[in-house]
């Protein structure tokens, strides 16, 4: 594996709130130098959680998406608080947008979403043994909360408003995983 190239300048090019955009001068190991542009996300990073229900549903919620400007069918999401790690914050995540908690969680993955330009990661979590308990959430209307039978996935892979990506790989990643454990 290469060496990473050594960083001789990183610039803030803008700074929203939202997104922090910065230049980076590099030089590679074989003497060649580029500047590259990135968006930089929390150290922290965020969670996805995939809830389960009972043992044959999901949790989905349905919210509005600036990034496409319609609503969209997800699993719940946000992002890591500092002092949180990536279970405190799917908890929490869960409480304020479908109202409840787990028993148990489990990290299934920790993935990326367009690493040459964008430095963010989600931890995909899976939720089991759900008990109702709701925190009061930072959202401007209400989350729509919308049971989903798992033996839908390829009714709920077709709709048209479930796009996300990261929300479709959970997807993938917690069959499998609910495969292997029923044999």
């Amino acid at each position: 594996m290469p060496k990473p190239p050594h960083i001789h300048a990183r610039r803030t090019l803008n700074e929203t709130g939202v997104f922090h955009i910065e230049e980076i001068d590099l030089e590679f190991s074989n003497g060649q130098q580029r500047t590259y542009q990135r968006v930089v996300g929390s150290e922290e990073g965020a969670v996805l959680i995939v809830p389960l229900l009972d043992d044959d549903t999901l949790l989905l919620i349905r919210e509005y998406a600036a990034g496409v400007n319609r609503y969209e069918l997800a699993f719940p999401k946000g992002h890591i608080e500092p002092g949180e790690d990536a279970i405190t914050a799917a908890k929490r995540e869960m409480q304020e947008e479908i109202g409840y908690s787990a028993h148990h969680l489990e990290l299934l993955s920790s993935v990326s979403v367009a690493p040459g330009y964008i430095y963010h990661t989600t931890h995909i979590v899976l939720a089991k043994a759900l008990y109702p308990q709701r925190l009061e959430g930072d959202e401007p209307e209400p989350i729509e909360v919308i049971p989903w039978k798992l033996d839908q996935f390829d009714q709920l892979l077709a709709q048209d408003d479930f796009t996300e990506a990261r929300s479709q790989l959970a997807l993938f990643l917690a069959r499998e995983k609910l495969h292997r454990e029923t044999g």
